[in-house]
């Protein structure tokens, strides 16, 4: 299955997600959000998805996401990780603030040891989290040489995207080498119906071999609590939702090798996968192609999302 699970909406008790708050406990102390991820992991699992994402910012995402293998023991699952925040949002709904961004070697560092620490050797892939192109990653030479060694132990490197320079970001990353190596293998990127900016630069990455993952498939949201007519009626012409349209157009980039959802439930995790029995006509992603907007115009909407 192409589908991944991300667990950013499930790790800690706020975030931006629209339409996640119906989905949780009332109580969203550690133990009900971990009870939480657990359902969704074992609905996921049972659905046949084998691929979770996870990174060091979601709150307590990489333990639930351990305690849940010592559970289950699945001996076919396929992790990512990523480093480059940090949660510090103590597990308060009304934190200040709730993750901090640092990409240097020591913070490197510091995670993968975290990371490690908690998920031993299943992770598969970990990922410089939101790359953009003001990063002093790029020209830091103990942080590059840092990343490419973990390659040496087995572990792919990669890189998540975010902000309206995405293909830019994306370009320049994959020119980064150490020895005449290239560091990075995989990206993840923000790619849906209202933000397709970087559907070419994806492309080009998957045609050179790349890993590519997308992420925040629904826009955080926006695509089903709101929906646009037309994405409506198309929805409504499958006898589906809008979230599983939206994946569905995700689902047909050939360039996408993994489609990551987010659900904060296995009702959503349910609806979300009504994407993978459908097949959208020519006439109807030409007409969603239409809902794109302007990048600057969508990340800042996505910056003035509230956390809850």
């Amino acid at each position: 299955m192409r589908i991944g699970l991300g667990l950013a909406a499930l790790g800690r008790p706020a975030y931006i997600n629209l339409g996640r708050t119906e989905e949780l406990p009332a109580e969203r102390d550690v133990e009900a959000m971990r009870r939480a991820t657990y359902a969704v992991l074992d609905a996921a699992y049972k659905a046949g998805i084998r691929w979770i994402d996870v990174a060091r910012s979601y709150g307590r995402a990489e333990e639930f996401l351990a305690g849940w293998l010592g559970r289950r023991t699945p001996g076919d699952l396929t992790v990512s990780s990523k480093w480059g925040y940090t949660y510090v949002g103590a597990w308060r709904m009304d934190a200040a603030m709730h993750e901090v961004k640092e990409h240097s070697a020591s913070s490197f560092s510091r995670q993968w040891s975290e990371s490690r620490a908690l998920l031993g050797s299943a992770i598969n892939l970990y990922q410089v989290h939101s790359l953009t192109t003001d990063s002093p990653l790029f020209t830091d030479e103990p942080l590059l040489r840092a990343l490419s060694a973990l390659s040496d132990d087995g572990v792919r490197v990669g890189f998540s995207t975010s902000g309206p320079r995405q293909g830019e970001v994306i370009r320049r990353a994959f020119e980064l080498e150490v020895a005449g190596r290239p560091i990075f293998t995989a990206v993840q990127s923000t790619w849906n119906l209202l933000e397709p900016s970087a559907g070419r630069a994806l492309a080009e990455a998957h045609a050179a071999g790349n890993l590519v993952l997308v992420k925040e498939t629904l826009a955080n949201g926006r695509l089903v609590v709101s929906p646009p007519p037309v994405l409506a009626r198309i929805a409504a012409r499958h006898g589906v939702g809008p979230d599983a349209v939206a994946v569905a157009a995700v689902l047909a980039r050939p360039w996408a090798d993994t489609v990551l959802v987010g659900p904060a439930s296995p009702a959503q995790l349910t609806a979300n996968l009504a994407a993978t029995r459908m097949n959208l006509a020519d006439g109807e992603l030409r007409a969603l192609a239409t809902l794109a907007e302007p990048p600057g115009e969508y990340w800042g909407r996505r910056s003035s999302l509230h956390w809850r």
